[in-house]
């Protein structure tokens, strides 16, 4: 473990845990990666090309855009607008004084409603009682197509070139359907790597696939929010937490030794995220990872690296893990380091021991795969398969202790034997308790103590 962030930033600890021992001519080896940041008073984020440098204090280099849904379906039932409208007020009044934010009303194209000019406003007590004045401007009219709202959010982040931690919300009630499909990922290739982005799709006649593919490529979380009465609460604690952001554009680098390749990448907690086709080079045996915004919070990632198999007796460095943070010019902080090591070896007790946390997320990954082709499995009338896929979910999460997806796991399958996976699908099943499933099933439970 090593911490090497300069004191204007958060304090960046890597904790590497993994059985390094392996069998005569094994060749894989697998860690997880604990990364903890703690301690952050400043912003240390990379500002857009032709920015200014961040101020002291951190406050006026953080920016965020919330993306509000007004197609016609927002008004049936009218909650949902009602909902909506109260939703981003409270967000509104969780922005920090000198942050710059803004509000886009999202249809079939995109207008920023607040401040209205194409830039940001800075938030004070003024601006924030005018934008909230703005949002009865929000009315239900029109259709909706999310890569507009990207492209004008990514505009407006542009507006303010020395925002560094740069954030938005989107929230939808209904399926993108008035632009193509390689429109949106169109859309979202240009803006990622811009702004990080969490999703939110209240009701059920949305698209769970669609806004997970948005959070996903912006690093940003997606939930399901069944009842517009519940959109204020969650509103309030995503605009927390993005006000918590103490640095941007962190990331994860993978240096190899000659001839190992690295296999795959994950964060794996708090949520599971594949991050191996993210990579950029980064040098000779080098790769980075985007882990986007942090403040003070501990994630986990699993790593994997091929190694040339070696005798008995044999080391060697498989990896060495880097939190880096680009800087101007193309060159990197690093914030701070852990080393992943291979030793080959024939006693068999040490060469077969798994490690206790690269099982338990291998458990994890294995989870949130079962619920998604389990309820894929259902909508295409496979009923054998989409029983045994969540009953295999429902034994994992029994077996490792992950109460919140078991019991989302119960509203859809009755379970006869957890410990088995034994299961039977319930009659009647909500839309709501289905997507909420579907939703929610990669998030993931720490390694016990």
């Amino acid at each position: 473990m090593a911490s090497l962030a300069k004191s204007n930033l958060p304090r960046f600890d890597v904790d590497i845990f993994q059985n390094e021992y392996l069998a005569d001519g094994a060749r894989e080896v697998n860690a997880i990666v604990t990364v903890t940041s703690t301690g952050g008073g400043t912003s240390g984020g990379r500002p857009l090309p032709g920015g200014s440098p961040q101020d002291d204090q951190g406050v006026e280099s953080s920016a965020v855009v919330i993306m509000v849904d007004c197609s016609g379906s927002m008004d049936y039932p009218a909650s949902k607008m009602r909902g909506a409208r109260e939703a981003t007020a409270v967000a509104i009044d969780a922005v920090r004084d000198g942050v710059a934010f803004a509000v886009v009303a999202g249809t079939h194209e995109a207008k920023d409603i607040y401040p209205g000019d194409g830039t940001l406003a800075v938030a004070g007590d003024a601006t924030r009682q005018a934008a909230k004045e703005a949002l009865r401007r929000l009315q239900a009219n029109g259709g909706t197509a999310m890569g507009t709202w990207l492209a004008k959010a990514d505009r407006l982040f542009l507006s303010r070139r020395d925002a560094t931690i740069r954030h938005a919300i989107l929230l939808t009630d209904g399926k993108n359907e008035h632009e193509s499909a390689a429109d949106l990922d169109k859309a979202i290739e240009q803006v990622t790597g811009h702004f990080t982005a969490d999703c939110r799709g209240v009701g059920t006649d949305w698209q769970v696939e669609e806004l997970r593919k948005i959070s996903s490529a912006l690093l940003g979380s997606v939930d399901i929010v069944a009842e517009p009465s519940g959109l204020a609460e969650d509103f309030r604690a995503m605009m927390e937490n993005a006000m918590g952001k103490q640095v941007a554009d962190v990331a994860l680098r993978v240096w190899t030794p000659a001839n190992a390749v690295v296999r795959f990448v994950k964060q794996v907690a708090p949520t599971v995220e594949d991050l191996t086709g993210r990579r950029a080079e980064a040098g000779p045996r080098a790769g980075d990872y985007p882990t986007g915004s942090w403040g003070d919070e501990s994630r986990d990632y699993h790593v994997c690296v091929e190694v040339p198999a070696a005798a008995v007796g044999n080391e060697m460095l498989a990896a060495r893990i880097s939190l880096i943070l680009p800087q101007p010019g193309g060159t990197a902080e690093v914030l701070s380091q852990g080393l992943v090591k291979a030793v080959w070896t024939d006693d068999l007790a040490s060469s077969t021991r798994i490690s206790p946390q690269v099982a338990h997320y291998t458990g994890q990954a294995e989870l949130a795969s079962s619920i998604q082709e389990g309820l894929e499995a259902h909508r295409a009338g496979d009923l054998d398969r989409a029983t045994a896929k969540l009953g295999a979910a429902v034994r994992i999460a029994h077996a490792t202790g992950n109460d919140g997806t078991f019991k989302l796991l119960q509203k859809v399958v009755d379970v006869v034997d957890p410990k088995e996976g034994t299961v039977r699908f319930r009659k009647n099943v909500s839309e709501a308790d289905s997507m909420t499933l579907e939703t929610r099933s990669t998030k993931t439970v720490r390694v016990k103590k």
